[in-house]
């Protein structure tokens, strides 16, 4: 049975980290860091989303500040209320939930925020910033498999790495940092996507699979490696009727029989998932203390 990499653990022991250094700050009359999060409609899961980051803060000691906006607001009108949020020198990070309305166009807010504020790491600068190995806020979920695999000491030097899925919040990212020269990282990395040819075979390959394809159940014990460490990064929620709620939430993997054969994996839920708002707020803290662009 394969060892689980416990997201849920980690990103409390995070969390707890983050709040000792902001008490320290606070102790020697620093600024307390300040979220801004910006929210627009009605989406539920964008909703619960924010509502779990706003919480987080909380248990952190930082500031945050919500602004809610509908999801008839002008696209101009939003960029104003970000290039605002720019301008406020008690705001240190500014994040703007996605999905965006159709009528918005989610590059031109992106670009619009400031670099130095960008601690969800999507503008260009950032990812540009990332993939020449300069100081960064690296996007939330990379950064959180990143540390999981730092804190359950998983070598990676050397190691065949294939990623599943080429989003740019998660599959592209995750294959340059784990090309990057550093630990973890020294990867020889294959970025594959549904289009590739002999899927199967190349995932079979991998000493390190890491899935984001966004398909329950895409990834089978007969794709994996026997030995192979599995990251996924799906989260679904699919029919069950032997539960309360009549739904479960699965993962791209197929845990139960992948378990069987991997030597460490993520669960789903409680494995990359908790640790994307533990890596949100690491990037908030490093903006405050200016660690990042000075």
């Amino acid at each position: 049975m394969a060892t689980i990499i416990d997201g849920k653990l980690t990103s409390s022991q995070i969390k707890s980290e983050i709040a000792a250094r902001v008490s320290e700050i606070k102790a020697e009359g620093g600024k307390t860091p300040h979220l801004a999060a910006i929210l627009v409609g009605t989406d539920g899961a964008s909703q619960t989303y924010v509502g779990a980051k706003v919480k987080a803060c909380e248990e952190c000691g930082f500031d945050s500040t919500l602004v809610r906006l509908e999801d008839t607001v002008s696209e101009e009108e939003l960029l104003k209320v970000v290039e605002d949020i720019n301008e406020n020198p008690s705001i240190d990070g500014l994040i703007v939930q996605l999905p965006l309305p159709k009528h918005i166009s989610v590059e031109k807010v992106t670009d619009k925020i400031k670099p130095e504020k960008d601690v969800d790491g999507f503008t260009p600068a950032n990812v540009g910033r990332m993939a020449l190995n300069w100081p960064a806020y690296v996007a939330a979920t990379p950064y959180g498999i990143i540390e999981l695999l730092k804190r359950y000491e998983i070598e990676t030097s050397g190691k065949n790495c294939v990623v599943i899925g080429r989003s740019h919040i998660v599959g592209s990212p995750m294959s340059i940092l784990m090309a990057r020269n550093g630990y973890p990282g020294n990867a020889t990395v294959t970025l594959t996507h549904s289009r590739t040819k002999n899927l199967e075979e190349i995932a079979k390959s991998a000493d390190i699979l890491i899935v984001a394809l966004g398909k329950p159940h895409f990834v089978t014990a007969d794709m994996v490696k026997p030995g192979a460490v599995v990251i996924d990064v799906g989260i679904h929620r699919i029919e069950d009727s032997s539960k309360k709620s009549g739904f479960r939430l699965v993962g791209d993997v197929k845990f139960d029989e992948v378990s069987e054969i991997a030597s460490a994996i993520t669960p789903v839920p409680g494995g990359v998932g908790p640790m994307t708002i533990a890596s949100l707020l690491y990037n908030t803290l490093l903006a405050a203390e200016k660690k990042v662009y000075g």
